[in-house]
């Protein structure tokens, strides 16, 4: 199984080196556009999630974010130093009294852009895959 990863400080600055990182990844298993795609949104705001809510956005705090391709399955590990969240309990973005909120989206576009999203270790951990397709 072929892993690259990456770390970066919690400053949402950062979120351009994951960009690239994502950039490098898109060129070497030769990602489809609308893979790309889905995949620079989804991780974007998994890694923007672990800055802001996981870390706190205390620079003092990492961001772990490493890729593998397994198969026909590229998977996402996105890990921050929090202490998690209930990711059971989560509010509809598309509720009515939802809609007008800035945040709540991101777990909600991740579920909608990946195959597969898993939360591990309290929610300090998301674990996100996409199908490759051959």
């Amino acid at each position: 199984m072929n892993t690259i990863s990456i770390q970066v400080p919690s400053i949402t600055e950062n979120i351009r080196m994951i960009e690239s990182f994502i950039d490098n990844a898109k060129e070497r298993f030769h990602l489809d556009d609308d893979m790309y795609g889905n995949i620079m949104i989804a991780v974007t705001e998994a890694v923007n999630n672990a800055i802001k809510h996981g870390n706190s956005n205390d620079k003092s705090k990492n961001v772990f974010l490493s890729l593998s391709l397994d198969e026909s399955m590229l998977r996402f590990v996105i890990k921050d130093e929090g202490n998690g969240f209930n990711f059971e309990n989560l509010p509809d973005p598309t509720a009515p009294e939802n809609i007008e909120k800035l945040g709540g989206r991101g777990i909600f576009l991740m579920k909608h852009l990946s195959d597969e999203v898993d939360f591990k270790d309290n929610g300090r951990v998301v674990e996100l895959s996409f199908y490759m397709n051959s």
